[in-house]
């Protein structure tokens, strides 16, 4: 009687269960789960320097406005709406990245999602949690206030910080990150800081949010230059990618600049302004090494020294203001 022959018996990989494809490569080094460092890391604090100097130039302006009256509790709740607000669009942006595969080939310094440290749906939670913290905050701060109309403010804000890289088409795709960072971390958020506090807004509110603004362009200019052949590789089109290498340094140079051209303006109504120039010990360098670089490391160095100069600069040239 014929008997069928039996199959050879199949070698499967160490530790496997199953047959089927997919997971970890046999023999692939087992990825690290992210511990508090790594989400510290995420939180990208070196950039929070954005959300502190609008609201230290706010509050100055508001400030003159209130005939020398502080409201510190007010300035304290506008810089936790901007604090707990960008670090939600960081984790966001880590999110939306990483499951885009954006973060892939990233140079820079590595993401929780991107990764693989951290569950996609964890840094996402994670996200949404301050978002809330901001959107609670905000709205305490319009009941304290009565200006209900803020509440379009904050959304906007919200709206725009999810789909920088969220959504089916986010805009920082699309090369547009720098016109809203240009009006949320500049014009919005030194004037919205003047008005809660004061009910109004003055010229030097409005002009010391544009060199905010400039700033913030800075550092998001620098940071997409740095990633900017991984970034048109992924089909991540930033502003930095459409204009190409060259333009994108002499963008970097006028973004960082521009706004101390301002504190010459700021010079001639309060004597101490021209103590700003002091925050040129960090940008200068910045420049320089844009202009020059050509490592992830050098671009990172400029980055960091992007944000020091922006939160001299915020700092020092509120205290002039108000002082």
């Amino acid at each position: 009687m014929a008997t069928t022959p039996k199959k050879p018996a199949q070698n499967k990989p160490a530790g496997s269960k199953s047959g089927k494809p997919g997971g970890r490569p046999p023999g692939a080094p087992a990825i690290p789960k992210a511990t508090a460092r790594d989400w510290i890391a995420g939180a990208r604090l070196r950039t929070l320097s954005l959300s502190i100097a609008p609201v230290a130039l706010g509050t100055a302006a508001a400030h003159l406005l209130g005939d020398g009256e502080w409201h510190w509790v007010r300035a304290l709740a506008c810089l936790a709406v901007a604090l707990f607000l960008q670090i939600a669009v960081n984790y966001a942006n880590d999110y939306s990245d990483g499951v885009r595969g954006t973060d892939k080939h990233r140079v820079g310094p590595s993401r929780l999602t991107g990764s693989g440290a951290a569950k996609p749906r964890t840094v996402l939670t994670v996200a949404l949690v301050f978002f809330a913290l901001a959107a609670a905050v905000g709205i305490a701060l319009v009941i304290v206030t009565g200006f209900y109309w803020l509440l379009a403010v904050g959304a906007a804000c919200i709206v725009a910080g999810w789909f920088y890289t969220g959504g089916k088409r986010p805009y920082g795709y699309a090369g547009l990150g720098e016109i809203f960072v240009f009006v949320f971390f500049g014009l919005v958020a030194t004037a919205g800081t003047t008005y809660v506090q004061a009910g109004d807004v003055n010229g030097d509110s409005w002009l010391a949010g544009v060199a905010a603004g400039f700033l913030a362009c800075a550092v998001l200019m620098v940071n997409n230059l740095r990633d900017r052949v991984q970034d048109k590789a992924a089909g991540k089109k930033t502003l930095s990618v459409r204009v190409g290498d060259r333009a994108s340094r002499v963008i970097f140079v006028v973004f960082l600049l521009l706004p101390f051209v301002i504190v010459a303006i700021f010079s001639f109504f309060y004597a101490a302004a021209s103590l700003t120039y002091f925050a040129l010990l960090a940008a200068l360098p910045a420049a320089l090494i844009v202009v020059t670089g050509k490592t992830a490391k050098e671009f990172i160095l400029a980055l960091q020294l992007t944000s020091l100069a922006s939160l001299a600069f915020g700092l020092i040239l509120a205290t002039a203001i108000a002082l």
